[in-house]
């Protein structure tokens, strides 16, 4: 009995590994599919109490979607065109950030050179064999024009898509929503609806108090990073701000981002104390005061599993998997606590204390 009980145990773990190997792999795969495909889902979600709104005006449904979907599009725009000012801004300055970079850059090789076994020559070696201009470089021009477009096209046709899907999710919600309804008894349909609601509801608590928050650090680090005399503090400020929308690893990489066109690029102690403090003070703010009022916890997710899930992102989409990592995570947390036999996970994945005993 005990032989056979093991047998099962072993089976089910094996499958699982698997499956869950296969799975991560085809996300993998489906990127340039189901990632604008879930960007825009969790965007409808944030703007269908809006689109209610606007409907209640007696606009149909069609051109309310319209509206919200267009809104969103002109937000979008809005932070490419800051981005895209402040970038140019830091390309147009950047041979004068190199020079004063490059004692900075100088002084650090000498302490590696005086305080560890590596030599000039190995130095020099290692910059040869992974020079960055060489890589660029190698292939023809035509192949590296080609392969620059082929990027530029599919960000372009990812990020319509997702404007697309966004009003097509919006207008036809009801159809969704009843479609998943139907997937139920008509004794858990109460259930359905109420899982479907609490989504609803985490994912446009969360975005939204994000969104709030985003705005009141890129005006505190502006002000801390402006004073501190740190160069193109405005798009330092907005990236750190932005990056919190990644926990725990989005504040670190904000910060070095500052440090490094900061401090390098002035060499003054000054500018080092000053974004020091900054962030501190910052962080301090977000952490104890901004967070829990603004923001709260919304998604209820224990903190382990969270960086679990960021990496986890990270592997599978890059950069946009981290920043879908807390709102997906937060959807399968409401749904497994809904599902009885998938109860388990769910305590798994929340920060309930409730037994929590040895």
């Amino acid at each position: 009995m005990e032989l056979s009980r093991g047998k099962s145990i072993l089976l089910t773990a094996t499958l699982f590994i698997v499956g869950s190997y296969f799975l991560i792999l085809s996300l993998i795969k489906a990127q340039g599919f189901l990632a604008p495909l879930v960007m825009a889902i969790v965007l409808a979600l944030l703007m269908i109490p809006l689109a209610k709104k606007i409907e209640k005006t007696k606009i149909n449904r069609a051109f309310a979607s319209l509206i919200c979907t267009f809104i969103l599009f002109l937000i979008s725009l809005g932070i490419f065109a800051v981005l895209s000012f402040q970038v140019k801004n830091f390309v147009d300055d950047w041979e004068e950030i190199k020079e004063q970079m490059q004692p900075k850059i100088e002084q650090a090789e000498e302490y590696i050179y005086e305080h560890t076994n590596l030599s000039k020559e190995d130095f020099e070696e290692y910059k040869e064999q992974n020079n960055l201009s060489t890589l660029a470089s190698s292939g023809s021009s035509g192949e590296r024009a080609f392969s620059f477009m082929k990027k530029v096209v599919d960000f372009i046709s990812n990020y319509l898509l997702t404007f697309i899907y966004i009003f097509f999710l919006i207008n036809y919600r009801n159809r969704f929503k009843n479609f998943f309804l139907r997937l139920v008894s008509k004794e858990q349909q109460q259930n359905a609806r109420k899982i479907i609601h609490r989504t609803a509801t985490i994912v446009q608590q969360y975005l939204v108090g994000k969104a709030f928050l985003i705005v009141f650090l890129s005006v505190l680090y502006s002000v801390g990073l402006g004073f501190s005399g740190v160069d193109n503090f405005i798009l330092i400020s907005f990236i750190a701000a932005f990056l919190s929308l990644i926990p725990f690893i989005g504040n670190i990489i904000g910060f070095m981002l500052a440090l490094v066109f900061g401090f390098l690029t002035t060499g003054e102690t000054t500018v080092l104390i000053g974004i020091i403090i900054t962030f501190t003070l910052v962080q301090f703010i977000e952490s104890y005061i901004l967070e829990p009022y603004v923001v709260g916890d919304k998604v209820n997710l224990h903190p382990f599993l969270v960086i679990l899930a960021i990496i986890a992102g990270n592997m599978i989409w890059g950069v946009m998997g981290m920043i879908l990592a807390i709102p997906v995570l937060g959807i399968l947390n409401v749904i497994l606590r809904h599902v009885k036999p998938l109860k388990p996970f769910g305590y798994l994945l929340s920060t309930d204390k409730q037994n929590d005993k040895d």
